[in-house]
């Protein structure tokens, strides 16, 4: 079986290729279409795609993602170590141009995340996280990398910073889905710990945020899927943190009948 740290290797290097097709199509006319569910679907979505799907398929593991195929529940039950991804995530992000949008690969095993990739091409920064090595790292100037001085990938390893809650708390929340719910429990926390600082960002970077230690909690209140979470909280794991879901607090599920997702905390 290839090890973990070799697999993260190569979703590294996806990730870095799909960032490239995505900032080739950037600069231009981003034309936009609308699948099934009324969520917006780009040509960089489909470029990215093809490009992990080209990269990944050469491990010999399936490959769930948010552009392929639909997958049924059926056949997909019985894998042990598969691919989660979503080649574009934060879409609208692209359409608007604020740069807040990822590329976002985690390995799964037995339905939970084990490594993680998140790259965000337009600050051209990776977070990566193997949770059997605990291994959290952060690349500044990805697109420099090459395969070669992946292998070096623990000089590129950071500590997390831990939670700074004295004296207030930081909460990351998303720019397009805050809730009613989301704001009362931002409420409930300044009640708790004195003060709330929000920090704002676009798609997956939230989870990054977290584990970097910028930020102290992310509560997600609206529905999500799994390609959404995974990477994240992956790279959340190998960082010392996780993902659990709300209320409850319960280990937080994957592969799951119906791909999306309740709500859920992550810190």
């Amino acid at each position: 079986m290839t090890a973990i740290s070799d697999l993260l290797i190569t979703a590294i290097t996806a990730s870095i290729e799909a960032g490239r097709s995505i900032m080739r199509l950037y600069s231009g006319d981003i034309q936009v279409e609308l699948k099934d569910d009324r969520s917006p679907v780009t040509a960089a979505d489909k470029a990215a795609h093809a490009v992990i799907q080209q990269a990944l398929v050469e491990t010999g593991l399936p490959i769930l993602s948010e552009e392929g195929k639909e997958i049924p529940y059926a056949t997909r039950k019985s894998w042990s170590r598969y691919w989660l991804v979503d080649p574009l995530d934060g879409t609208k992000e692209y359409i608007a141009r604020t740069g807040e949008f990822t590329v976002n690969i985690a390995l799964m095993e037995n339905d939970r995340p084990v490594a993680g990739v998140i790259y965000a091409p337009v600050i051209d920064v990776l977070y990566a996280g193997d949770v059997a090595g605990h291994a959290f790292h952060l690349i500044q100037d990805a697109s420099r990398i090459n395969r070669n001085s992946l292998h070096r990938l623990g000089d590129f390893r950071v500590a997390s910073q831990p939670a700074s809650v004295t004296g207030g708390i930081r909460v990351v929340a998303s720019r397009s889905h805050r809730t009613p719910e989301t704001d009362r429990f931002i409420e409930e926390l300044k009640q708790e710990f004195g003060s709330a600082a929000l920090v704002s960002a676009g798609s997956s970077l939230k989870f990054c945020l977290v584990a970097e230690g910028k930020a102290d909690i992310y509560p997600r209140f609206g529905r999500t899927m799994e390609w959404d979470v995974a990477a994240g909280h992956a790279i959340l794991l190998a960082a010392g943190k996780d993902v659990r879901s709300y209320p409850g607090y319960a280990i937080f599920p994957y592969n799951k009948p119906d791909l999306g997702n309740g709500w859920f905390i992550a810190r």
